[in-house]
Order: C-alpha cells, then structure tokens, then sequence
C-alpha cells in the first residue's frame, strides 16, 4: 500500500502497520478537523507542524492522529498561562523537531534496521518501543534538571541572558578528503565514534557537547580549565589510537548568549575561526582564555592573523607542561 509518512510515501505490505505503531494510532483527522477539535487555530496548527519540521500534508489530507489532537489540546491549554504565547511554543517546537529530527534519524539507521535485519520484525518493535521512550523521557527530564540548575545558577541580582563560558570547536583535519574513500556505513561509523569520544570526554569534565556538524562538535563549559582538558583530550586521542582520526580545536572565552540548546556571541565565532587556523593535533585559544590557564597549562602566543569578521587577532597555542615543569 502507498501511505503518507510525514514526507515520504512507502510501498510495502507492512508499512501502514508500521507507520500506525510508531505514530501511536492511525491518522483520522485532516487540517481543518483537528483544528476544531482542538480549539488551536488552523494557522497556529500549521506553524506548530513546520516548526516541527514537517511539510505541510494537502487540506484534505487525513493525515493527524488522536495523539496529534492531544499534543494541540496541551498546547491550547498551555496558552492560557501568561508565561507562555504563541510565540514561545513555536520556538521550543523547533527546538524538538530539530533535536528529535537527528535522533529519531539516527535511532531509525542504527535501531529499528537492526531490529528488521532483512525482515521487518514488527512484533519486536512493538514490544521494544515503549522502553525506549520511558529511556527517552527520563534522559530528557535528567538533562531538563541540568539545565534548570545551569540556568538558575546563572540568575543574580542582575539577570542576563548572557553566561561567561568557554566554548570551542573540535574538527576532523582533511574529512573532505578522508570521506572520498570510504562507502556509507563506514563514514557514518568513522563520525559516529568521533562523536561518541568527543561526548565522552566532553562529559567526563563536566562540558556539555552543543551541538555535532558531521566533522566537527561545538562544546562549552563552564570552567576554563575544563574546556581545555577537553580540547587537549580530543586532540591528543589519535596519538593514543592510530585508528582515531587527526583533531584540531580552538577555544574562546566570554559572554555566551544560550538560546534553544544553542550559543551565540563573538567567542562562537572565535573559537570556530580559531580552530579553522589551528595545525593537526593542536589548541587554538584566544587572549582572554590564556589569562585564565596560564598558571596550569603551557601557553605560547602566536603571531597576529586577519580572522574573518573579527579583524586581527593574536592566537595563543596551549598545551600541557612538560613533566618537568
């Protein structure tokens, strides 16, 4: 059968039983009657489903489910406290459809394939799913209680929406090059492990990975000291493991707007020009960062350079003291 998944139209024996299982129940409702049902307006409906990510499905479509109209039915009650307008629930609906999007993308390549491995074992995916999503709620609620007390932390007698942090980029030297030679699945798992180790170390001092770009991961924390381990750690993994690809990093410190999972702000934009002029196997930090670690990490400064957007600018090298030091 030829169904309507979102974007893509499936033709197998098993698909409208699959799409039924993994949407929670089968589509009833087109545009306009779940607007009714709901009492959300049919415009708001519309922003609510592309902030999401999702193209919009033909007027007379039926293409929305009762979990569907439950989740509209939240919202409408949710737009009934003064915190909370119109404008915000699009906001955070484009931060879930952009977080679950690469999710659900990668559990979909990695998960649901192995589960069917050359048969679409639908009874095991059935059985299966609800655990994962009792793992994805509590995961979600342990980094929501982080953030909140990141976030509270951050609140004194004067709030801003701007946090003194380092951030800093760690990217794959010459992966336009290395991607050339290698088929799909092991691209994917070369950048998966990369992701996975840089996470890890990322975790291990306490940073928080902000977001991956293939090659590359953006991270902050809120210590320099930290964000520096974390640098030299990744970028010293591939002399610990031949099979790890070559890592360079740049770092920045200072004013850091967070917004929707994200940061913004020139030391963004520094750390990434400085990790864009950093050799292989090197740290990149700028003048203000190096003032910080001076005192526990080797430091050299480095000629001036023209930094796009940024004008000239004094790099500094950073790397770990001899054992004699």
């Amino acid at each position: 059968m030829g169904i309507w998944m979102s974007d893509i139209t499936v033709d197998l024996p098993e698909a409208g039983r699959l799409e039924e299982l993994l949407l929670g129940g089968t589509a009833l409702y087109r545009q306009s009657e779940i607007a009714a049902l709901t009492g959300v307006p049919e415009i708001t409906c519309l922003r609510i489903w592309q902030a999401l990510g999702f193209p919009t499905p033909p007027p007379d479509m039926v293409a929305f489910t009762r979990q569907d109209a439950a989740a509209l039915q939240d919202i409408r009650e949710l737009l009934d406290f003064d915190q909370i307008d119109e404008e915000l629930v699009v906001h955070l609906s484009r931060a879930v459809g952009q977080t679950m999007g690469r999710l659900a993308s990668w559990l979909g390549d990695v998960w649901i394939k192995r589960i069917f491995d050359g048969s679409v074992d639908l009874d095991s995916l059935a059985d299966l799913l609800p655990r994962f999503e009792r793992l994805l709620l509590q995961g979600w609620r342990r980094h929501l209680a982080a953030s909140g007390m990141r976030a509270l932390a951050s609140v004194g007698d004067t709030p801003s929406t701007a946090a003194e942090l380092t951030v800093g980029f760690a990217d794959i030297v010459s992966f336009t090059e290395l991607s050339r030679n290698m088929d799909g699945d092991v691209l994917a798992a070369f950048v998966e492990r990369f992701e996975v180790v840089a996470t890890e170390i990322c975790t291990e001092f306490g940073g928080r990975i902000v977001k991956t770009l293939g090659d590359e991961v953006l991270f902050s924390a809120d210590s320099p000291v930290a964000a520096a381990e974390i640098a030299l750690r990744i970028t010293e993994r591939s002399g610990l493991d031949d099979s790890f690809p070559r890592i360079r990093a740049g770092l920045a410190y200072g004013p850091v707007v967070q917004s929707l999972g994200d940061v913004f702000g020139t030391p963004v934009n520094l750390a990434a020009r400085l990790t864009a002029q950093a050799n292989p196997g090197s740290v990149l930090i700028d003048a203000r960062l190096e003032a910080e670690l001076a005192d526990r990490f080797e430091t050299a400064v480095l000629k001036p350079r023209t930094l796009q957007g940024l004008g000239k600018v004094r790099p500094w090298s950073l790397r770990r003291r001899a054992l004699s030091d």
